[in-house]
């Protein structure tokens, strides 16, 4: 039990981790409440780090920038085994007893493979113009390979028109973590072989689908399935290997190369980018060797899928030698790597504090198993060997996650100066609170925290763009309350409210301030 409340405290801390008659009517120009909420706590503005009110006012975003909200097929779609869907390695986990918060499951979840022509009415309602959602791999190839199940396709394709019916842009991840069991059966991303597959399942996507849905990324957080899959060993399959996660990394490189080429040669209209996770590494000293530390975990863990895909080799991420052969890399594989995108997109929730650890020996020689070690004083790992930690000197959401506004501005200034100022798409970022309906507000949800959170960081977001960063859009995470992975239904990043019991929608007094963002391009509304 101790190790999977280890696990399950890292996921909480380190991973963020999407109308019709079913939603409350709220007015949409209501001012929000500016009243703190919970006595004992300053609010967010006067906390360390917090950028100046002054400065939020001033804030501006171009003409024509897109904003947009993110969800995930199995967080929301429900419908787990309707119309020829195969199983996926989330089915299994959430179907074994003690893997989830609450033992609940997304068999359910928001039921937006039944509900979408509502969720989409309502992000138009909301003045969305982007809608970056996930099709699920085992809907469209049951075991992963073969003839795509046209139910599968049909859905997702009626999804696509509704979005573009409602004016809002369809961007797709086509893997957003739920493989196909069968294909884990098969040895699962440590398999070479499923760069292959996954690239045919790509081509099937753009084929059936190209015509309308243009804005596609390969992967959600790459390193993460990787890492966390077969690593850290906190989401399925959970192993916890240190090579499998390197020969994962890598086949995932290979599959992101493969699917590049396969969906430009399906359609001409493609464009493709990224949804990288990435968080903003500090290093807890100016010594040389906690510099060198966080530069390390930059390389592994922010741009490592992204340096293989704009110039086709991996970043020195590494103490020593590169452990290609481990990883499984062959002559040639430079070739597959590379396939420069046409924009850069990537997470961003909060910063990492970095030290050096590489004077510091783990038990046995092996990892640790988690990104954070915050309570251990050996490396994460022999490779990097850095210890990276979740520092709590700004305001932590509910989730456990830092508020640290500059970490945005660092990231995207970084990542335009490094990749010769790319065009950027912020593809998630948000932040998680459980506030709920009131009865004595007639059911209006004044979650007045996460408004805070979103000024913050949007205000040095403008700062980016206005000192020269390329950015064209922000996805909020997530359009709805749903199914939060490891965490079950404990955890609320929605813009809108789901009560899972009857499937009801209420649109939270940040979805109502985010629609006029959005229709101003300014945050003092």
């Amino acid at each position: 039990m101790g190790d999977d409340m280890n696990r399950r405290e890292f996921v909480t801390r380190s991973v963020a981790a999407a109308a019709a008659s079913a939603f409350v009517e709220n007015d949409l120009h209501a001012a929000p409440s500016t009243t703190n909420q919970f006595p004992g706590l300053l609010p967010a503005s006067q906390m360390p780090g917090a950028i100046p009110d002054s400065e939020i006012q001033q804030a501006r975003f171009p003409d024509g920038f897109l904003w947009g909200a993110a969800t995930a097929s199995y967080q929301v779609e429900g419908a787990w085994n309707e119309d020829g869907k195969g199983e996926s390695i989330w089915d299994k986990f959430t179907h074994t007893p003690g893997k989830v918060r609450g033992s609940v499951t997304g068999d359910v979840a928001c039921d937006q493979y039944h509900r979408y022509p509502q969720d989409i009415a309502l992000a138009k309602s909301l003045n969305l113009k982007s809608y970056r959602f996930s099709i699920s791999w085992p809907r469209i190839q049951p075991t992963g390979i073969g003839a795509p199940n046209m139910k599968g396709i049909d859905h997702y394709s009626r999804l696509a028109d509704t979005l573009l019916t409602a004016d809002i842009r369809p961007w797709c991840t086509m893997y957003h973590w739920d493989l196909p069991q069968a294909l884990e059966d098969r040895g699962g991303w440590p398999n070479r072989d499923l760069a292959n597959y996954f690239a045919d399942y790509a081509g099937i996507l753009a084929k059936h689908l190209g015509d309308r849905i243009t804005t596609w990324a390969p992967f959600n957080m790459p390193w993460a399935i990787a890492f966390m899959g077969y690593a850290a060993g906190a989401f399925p399959p959970c192993r916890t290997s240190f090579p499998d996660f390197l020969k994962a990394a890598h086949t995932l490189a290979l599959a992101q190369g493969e699917a590049h080429r396969a969906v430009k040669a399906a359609s001409s209209k493609a464009t493709i980018g990224s949804a990288y996770e990435m968080a903003p590494a500090y290093p807890k000293t100016d010594s040389a060797a906690d510099r060198a530390a966080a530069e390390r975990y930059h390389a592994m863990n922010n741009v490592f899928f992204l340096e293989a895909a704009m110039k086709g080799r991996y970043p020195n991420a590494f103490v020593g030698e590169p452990p290609y052969e481990i990883m499984g890399f062959k002559p040639g594989d430079e070739k597959i790597l590379y396939a420069p995108l046409d924009w850069v997109g990537f997470h961003f929730y909060t910063r990492r504090i970095v030290s050096d650890a590489s004077h510091t020996h783990t038990l046995g020689g092996s990892f640790s198993g988690t990104e954070i070690e915050s309570d251990s004083g050996g490396a994460r790992d022999p490779y990097t060997q850095i210890r990276a930690t979740m520092p709590t000197e700004g305001p932590l959401t509910e989730s456990g996650l830092e508020l640290w506004p500059r970490g945005i501005y660092d990231l995207v200034t970084r990542i335009s100066r490094d990749y010769n100022h790319p065009i950027i798409e912020i593809t998630e970022s948000g932040c998680g609170y459980l506030d709920g309906p009131d009865a004595k507000q007639n059911d209006r949800i004044p979650d007045t925290r996460r408004i805070e959170w979103y000024r913050q960081v949007l205000s040095e977001l403008a700062r980016a763009i206005a000192d020269g960063a390329h950015v064209r859009a922000y996805h909020a995470w997530s359009l709805l309350d749903n199914f939060q992975w490891a965490e079950g239904y404990t955890e609320r990043y929605g813009l809108i409210h789901i009560d899972f019991r009857t499937q009801e929608r209420i649109i939270k007094d940040s979805g109502h301030w985010y629609s006029r963002v959005a229709a101003s391009n300014r945050l003092d509304v």
